[in-house]
């Protein structure tokens, strides 16, 4: 397992939130602003190809190992940022 860049600590539901809309943006190549938290990724345009580089990229940022079907176990923004939260708590 790598480093995280961000420690588990800083990781508030707020701030892993807004870091979720950033990447979710970014694979849908549109404004932050425009990803609705409570959509089904799928419902968005989000294919299993950057469902998978999601989960790449919160292993990555959080150091925290994750199934390669946490976008489809946990479908929306909402829910990701809950799973995510819970699973950082000290």
């Amino acid at each position: 397992m790598t480093e995280a860049t961000v420690p588990s600590a800083a990781a508030s539901p707020e701030a892993i939130r807004g870091w979720l809309i950033d990447r979710v943006a970014y694979y849908l190549e549109c404004a932050p602003a425009d990803v609705d938290e409570g959509a089904q990724l799928t419902e968005l345009g989000l294919d299993s190809v950057y469902a998978l580089n999601l989960c790449g990229d919160v292993e990555d940022h959080f150091g925290l190992v994750v199934e390669p079907t946490m976008a489809w176990d946990h479908p929306t923004v909402e829910a990701i940022t809950a799973y995510l939260a819970a699973e950082l708590a000290p």
